[in-house]
C-alpha cells in the first residue's frame, strides 16, 4: 500500500531549507519528483504520443540489480524514465541537489546571478556553471504552445542592449529588445534584428490580442502594423512627455517596459558585463519569468518554474 507523501509548502522553501533537508540526493529526487509531477508521475515517453499514462510503477533496486534509484517503469509502452528524463535537465551528470539550488538562486535573484557566482556557491567548475544556467534560462523561455497573448492594455517599447565604449562601432554592437507587457499583468520579451514594421509586426502578432489597446513611444515603425489593433496611444518622448492622461481616464505610457528594461539592463551592467547577441534571448527569458511571477514568493516562483522545464533540451553543442 502506498503512503501518501506530505506536500511540500513552497512558500517555506529557501536555500536553508535546500542546503540543511535535501542535500542527500535521494531527498532531493524526492523534491524534484514532487515539484515535476504534484499529481504523481506521468510517462514522459507516452506523453510525447500526447497521453497521459499515470500507470507508472517504482523499480526497487536490490543488490543484484544494477537499477538505480528513482527508475520508472510505464505499464503502457514497458520504458523506463526518472524524473529528469524529457526534461532540460536529461542526460546531466550534476547532482540533483546542486540543480535544485541553482534553479532557486537564479529563480529568486532579482538583478541576475553570474555563472562565476554560481561556480563558486555550488562548488562546481565555470564551465558546468556556465552551461547550467543556460539551461535553466533556456527553461524559463516559453515553447511556441505555451504562448498566451496579451490583452487589455499593453505596453510596447524597444530599447538596446550593449554598444558600449568605441563610438564609431557603438550601433553595429547594439542588440534592439522589444518588450510587450500587459497593464499589471504578465509580459513576453523579443530580440530583434532592428527596429522596424517588418521585425516588430511578427512579435506583435504573435504576442497581443488584436482587440488590446497599445500604448507605444513616437517611434514610426509602430504606426503602420498598429492600425490593425483595437487602439493605438502613443507618448512623445523627446518632448519629455511620460505619461499622458486619456478622456476616458485611464493614462497612456510605457513606463513599465521602462521599468523592465531598468531590471534587465542592471543584470547586464552588475552580473554578467557582456552578453552576446546569440544569447541575448535566454538572459531576456530569464528577467521576463521573474517578472511574471513577481508577485509570489521565491520557493513559489522555483515551483512554478519546476513546472516549465518538460519538453525542453538544450544541449552544450546549442549552447556554444
Amino acid at each position: 500500500m502506498k503512503t501518501k507523501k506530505a506536500k511540500l509548502n513552497p512558500e517555506e522553501l529557501n536555500l536553508i531549507t535546500l542546503a540543511q533537508e535535501y542535500s542527500d540526493e535521494d531527498k532531493a529526487r524526492e523534491l524534484l519528483e514532487s515539484l515535476r509531477w504534484p499529481d504523481g508521475p506521468t510517462c514522459p515517453h507516452c506523453k510525447i504520443d500526447g497521453s497521459m499514462n499515470r500507470d507508472v510503477y517504482k523499480i526497487t533496486p536490490d543488490a543484484k540489480s544494477k537499477t538505480r534509484k528513482g527508475v520508472y517503469c510505464c505499464a503502457a509502452c514497458r520504458k523506463q524514465f526518472t524524473v529528469t528524463v524529457g526534461t532540460v535537465f536529461e542526460g546531466s551528470h550534476i547532482p540533483i541537489n546542486k540543480w535544485l539550488m541553482a534553479m532557486f538562486i537564479i529563480c529568486s535573484s532579482k538583478k541576475a546571478v553570474s555563472a562565476h557566482q554560481l561556480h563558486r556557491m555550488l562548488g562546481i567548475t565555470y564551465k558546468t556553471a556556465w552551461f547550467m544556467a543556460h539551461r535553466i534560462r533556456f527553461a524559463m523561455g516559453p515553447g511556441p504552445a505555451e504562448i498566451i497573448k496579451l490583452s487589455g492594455t499593453v505596453e510596447v517599447d524597444e530599447t538596446f542592449v550593449g554598444g558600449k565604449g568605441d563610438r564609431r562601432t557603438k550601433s553595429k554592437r547594439q542588440t534592439p529588445v522589444v518588450a510587450l507587457v500587459e497593464r499589471d499583468g504578465n509580459m513576453h520579451v523579443r530580440v530583434v534584428a532592428n527596429v522596424t514594421q517588418k521585425n516588430l509586426a511578427p512579435a506583435l502578432n504573435e504576442c497581443v490580442e488584436k482587440d488590446a489597446i497599445v500604448n507605444t513611444d513616437e517611434h514610426g515603425a509602430y504606426r503602420n502594423p498598429l492600425k490593425q489593433w483595437k487602439a493605438h496611444h502613443t507618448v512623445v518622448h523627446s518632448r519629455k512627455e511620460y505619461t499622458r492622461k486619456l478622456p476616458d481616464g485611464t493614462y497612456a505610457g510605457v513606463n513599465s517596459c521602462e521599468s523592465f528594461f531598468s531590471l534587465l539592463k542592471r543584470g547586464v551592467v552588475g552580473a554578467w558585463h557582456h552578453v552576446s547577441r546569440e544569447h541575448l534571448q535566454k538572459y531576456a527569458d530569464e528577467f521576463c519569468f521573474r517578472w511574471d511571477h513577481r508577485k509570489i514568493s521565491d520557493g513559489e516562483r522555483m515551483e512554478k518554474f519546476a513546472a516549465m522545464i518538460e519538453g525542453k533540451r538544450l544541449t552544450y553543442r546549442q549552447a556554444v
